[in-house]
């Protein structure tokens, strides 16, 4: 499991913020919706859903502990008493009707291989006749920052550390995601791949975004190696994308309904 820093994340996920920002207005809440966030992360967007349901409840869920303790420090019942966190796995949700809403925000892609536990997982979370609205990185994602990181991994002096490596993400395509959905007995209501951007100012924020959000094509690199290691990642991004720092990106959106 990739070791997450919440600080380090907070400071290097602008874009994950706004997407979230965008998808969360699109979720239609009532103010006594009860809601399962799966992914919360260091729970900013956990947190911005509670404020829109305070007649409800919400649930933040993440695998990683650290990131669910640095929510529960930074997001506390005494300035949102209707909000919780707790460390789940989002491969196997361990919930029963207990949600009107599930949500999830570039965090979905995590789980490599198939989704199909998944969206079990979060059809036995729903209760009937409740809604999920999920975006994560689909098929294509960030495929030029793959390819840098596979350039520079496969170089001899970093190929040993590598040995064992497997693609560490699930990124899938929309008919992937409806099989499974109808398997679960969800509704898909929209499905799509979604272009978007990552856009950073300078080289060091976009290296800090690799350092970040790529924590699986880092982590086998010895930790006092790793700096070096980004570096040359971030040479070879550069040297085969001239120009600006934007990064492109595929997002799965996929809106699924509980039978009532």
């Amino acid at each position: 499991m990739a070791r997450w820093n919440p600080q380090d994340y907070a400071r290097n996920s602008s874009g994950q913020e706004r997407w979230a920002v965008e998808l969360i207005a699109q979720l239609g809440l009532k103010p006594d919706d009860t809601v399962l966030d799966v992914g919360c992360g260091d729970g900013r967007h956990t947190a911005a859903i509670a404020a829109h349901v305070p007649q409800g409840k919400v649930l933040g869920t993440d695998y990683s502990p650290d990131m669910i303790i640095h929510a529960q420090v930074e997001h506390g019942p005494e300035r949102y008493p209707n909000l919780a966190f707790e460390v789940a796995d989002a491969a196997a949700l361990p919930y029963h009707e207990q949600f009107s809403v599930v949500f999830s925000n570039a965090a979905i892609h995590w789980v490599p291989g198939e989704h199909a536990g998944v969206l079990r997982g979060v059809a036995n979370a729903l209760k009937p006749g409740g809604h999920a609205l999920l975006q994560l990185g689909g098929h294509g994602n960030g495929a030029t920052v793959i390819a840098a990181f596979d350039e520079v991994r496969s170089q001899p002096q970093w190929a040993p550390w590598f040995e064992h490596f497997r693609f560490p993400y699930g990124f899938h395509t929309v008919s992937d995601y409806q099989r499974w959905a109808q398997a679960a007995g969800l509704e898909v209501t929209d499905a799509r791949l979604i272009p978007k951007t990552m856009e950073y100012p300078d080289r060091a924020a976009l290296t800090g975004w690799f350092r970040t959000a790529w924590l699986p094509f880092i982590e086998p690199v010895p930790a006092d190696k790793q700096a070096a290691y980004l570096e040359e990642v971030t040479d070879a991004w550069v040297a085969a994308n001239p120009g600006a720092f934007d990064v492109g990106m595929m997002r799965l959106q996929v809106s699924l309904k509980k039978p009532a």
